[in-house]
């Protein structure tokens, strides 16, 4: 019984992932779709481009970055971005 709520707890504690926008990786285009409806339940995710043919099974994804927290901003990547910003004006 300690096993299934050690899962469980796992299960609870993951992040979910919103779904993201995915681009053909030839071509960036969005135009890009499941090649067949089996795709996923036979055999691995295989994608079509619409734009320039592309067929496989790599496509790009999208994230959002993530914000800056207010413990983040004495970070050097911060601080960084900061000089560089003060030095384009």
């Amino acid at each position: 019984m300690k096993k299934a709520d050690s899962l469980r707890e796992i299960f609870k504690n993951t992040k979910r992932r919103k779904p993201t926008a995915i681009f053909c990786p030839r071509c960036c285009s969005p135009k890009i779709q499941l090649a067949s409806s089996l795709a996923v339940w036979l055999t691995p995710k295989q994608y079509y481009c619409e734009n320039c043919g592309y067929t496989g099974i790599i496509v790009m994804e999208l994230e959002e970055a993530p914000e800056l927290d207010k413990a983040e901003e004495g970070s050097e990547i911060y601080q960084e971005e900061t000089e560089i910003d003060q030095e384009k004006k």
